[in-house]
């Protein structure tokens, strides 16, 4: 593990990403990553997630962990309570759904959808959905159009295996249609598109004044692009071993990967090692 600096402020929130950084390859929740998040939650700093699933995908996490304090789903397209109960939420707007959709079949992505509670597939078995399903635990909706569906969209994901075309289109979604929505990849074969403000870097602006903590006190750790916007507006910024360079030279400090406990041993190094320094 190395740091660029080996000195943090008092943190007093921390702000994980969840694939790829609080979680395994396997999507588990390690003993010690467990053990981490309940030592900051007893020191009295706040701890949450954030995170491309939708709230139903992230609710095992939030009753393992207990967590107590808003949780940010679909990049912060909306803002729950760990009922799941809605805070605040940032819809796509509806005149730019068909266009982004147009332009992720050009790539020849397949195209889901996601709204408040479901998310819609155009095949059962298309790439990643029964990984996904596996990792949301709840199935989709497989429909043969999106006719109807195009009004409370929270999400649009393109999913292919080619990431080339996922790069490119990525880019093109931002150059088309930048104004009017958020576009990053969420995971190299994943291509996120939201509201504008439902971004990582606009979640740490909300959780700051939801929670009233200075963003220079809020720590944050992830491990992809869409990741950066929340590391450039915190004090306190963790990139994954796992992670790419380009996204570890973005960040404070650097940890192992999600297969070497790099989320526990950030929590031990960079936040806890603080609080009793």
């Amino acid at each position: 593990m190395a740091g660029k600096k080996e000195t943090t402020e008092d943190v007093r929130l921390v702000v994980a990403d969840v694939d790829g950084a609080l979680v395994t390859p396997d999507k588990a929740v390690t003993p010690r990553a467990r053990a981490a998040v309940r030592r900051i939650i007893d020191a009295g700093i706040a701890f949450t997630i954030t995170s491309g699933r939708p709230p139903r995908g992230m609710k095992m996490l939030i009753d393992d962990l207990q967590l107590q304090h808003p949780i940010t789903a679909f990049n912060g397209g909306v803002f729950v309570r760990p009922d799941l109960s809605v805070i605040r939420e940032n819809l796509l707007p509806r005149e730019a759904v068909q266009p982004v959709i147009d332009i992720l079949t050009s790539h020849k992505l397949d195209v889901w959808i996601y709204n408040e509670k479901d998310w819609f597939v155009p095949s059962r078995h298309g790439p990643h959905v029964d990984r996904e399903e596996w990792t949301v635990k709840f199935p989709p909706m497989v429909v043969p159009r999106f006719d109807g569906l195009l009004d409370r969209v929270m999400k649009i994901v393109g999913v292919s295996d080619d990431l080339e075309a996922v790069a490119c289109c990525e880019k093109d979604v931002q150059k088309e249609r930048g104004e009017h929505v958020s576009a990053a990849r969420s995971q190299p074969y994943y291509l996120d598109v939201t509201h504008p403000k439902a971004n990582k870097g606009e979640v740490i602006t909300v959780l700051s004044g939801m929670l009233h903590v200075p963003a220079a006190n809020i720590a944050t750790i992830g491990d992809m692009p869409n990741d950066v916007l929340m590391f450039k507006r915190s004090g306190v910024s963790i990139a994954m071993g796992n992670a790419s360079s380009d996204v570890q030279h973005e960040a404070r400090f650097v940890t192992s990967s999600n297969k070497e406990e790099g989320f526990a041993l950030a929590m031990e190094r960079f936040v806890l090692r603080a609080q009793v320094a």
